[in-house]
């Protein structure tokens, strides 16, 4: 298998598919029920080392999420030991947010210490989540308010800042006022599964931002097979971008990877298709 291609964020080479963590620790987006099934068959170190391992060796070394959830850090570790792959991590931590953050500005304690874990753990990459950044973002203003200071301590630890977003205005916003970001994360699927504007307008906000940008959620969590959500993204988005996936399993994982190679390749897939009985006659006689 071939390795996979990479790109660039700031200084930091990264693979263009991205490993998303939500199927591993438990967030399915689905139900409750397919989030215990998660965390009760997925969410130990050697079951999430395993897939890693897969994608590691494939050359899909970056990986995003929140690293201070149990037992992804852990997982990582041993992934990278097995294949001597060092992980680029895209982390996604959380800062408070309060009334008085757009006036005052983040607690910055607090930030310090979420910060440093965050270096401590080896992120290179350093993306606050979607919950404190869309929580800053003024519209009226055209700014996202309060972030530069974070930014800069995210500089100081040797981490490179970007903003994960649910808000396409974001992106522009940040392009706009020059803030100190080389990335972004952006909702994207051809289902328009919790995208606020209309998939195309994602699609203009996607290709005309200035820093490439990281999509998450491109079979929209479950609900669009592979073939359909990543012949749509990968088909889409420029070749700066990146395209985030999780799975549940080794065997998902090189699906994926065969699946996207393929569609970057413009060559038919080798992935063999499920079958069930409904398909027999699409088949040759003897096959």
């Amino acid at each position: 298998m071939a390795k996979f291609p990479r790109t660039q964020v700031g200084s930091q080479s990264v693979s263009r598919m991205v490993v998303g963590t939500n199927w591993f620790l438990g967030w399915s987006h689905a139900s409750r029920a397919k989030d215990s099934y998660i965390k009760q068959n997925v969410a130990e170190r050697k079951k999430i080392a395993d897939i890693l391992e897969v994608f590691f060796k494939a050359g899909v070394d970056t990986i995003m999420g929140q690293i201070t959830c149990d037992p992804l850090a852990e997982a990582i570790k041993e992934a990278e030991d097995r294949t001597g792959v060092k992980a680029i991590v895209m982390t996604t931590p959380l800062l408070t947010i309060s009334p008085a953050v757009p006036i005052t500005g983040f607690d910055m304690d607090e930030a310090k210490r979420v910060l440093d874990t965050q270096a401590k753990l080896g992120a290179q990459i350093c993306m606050p989540h979607s919950c404190t950044t869309d929580a800053v973002v003024d519209k009226c203003t055209r700014t996202i308010r309060k972030m530069d200071s974070i930014c800069k301590m995210i500089r100081e630890r040797g981490m490179i800042p970007g903003l994960s977003t649910h808000m396409p205005e974001t992106i522009i916003f940040a392009d706009e006022s020059g803030l100190d970001v080389e990335t972004y994360i952006s909702i994207y699927n051809p289902a328009g599964y919790l995208m606020q504007v209309e998939v195309d307008w994602t699609a203009k906000v996607i290709n005309n931002a200035k820093k490439p940008v990281v999509t998450i959620k491109p079979m929209a969590a479950g609900q669009l097979r592979p073939f359909q959500g990543l012949t749509f993204v990968w088909n889409t988005i420029r070749e700066c971008d990146m395209v985030t996936l999780g799975t549940m399993s080794p065997d998902e994982a090189s699906e994926c990877i065969e699946l996207s190679l393929s569609i970057l390749e413009h060559r038919q897939s080798d992935v063999q298709l499920q079958e069930t009985r409904s398909k027999a006659s699409l088949k040759s006689p003897g096959r």
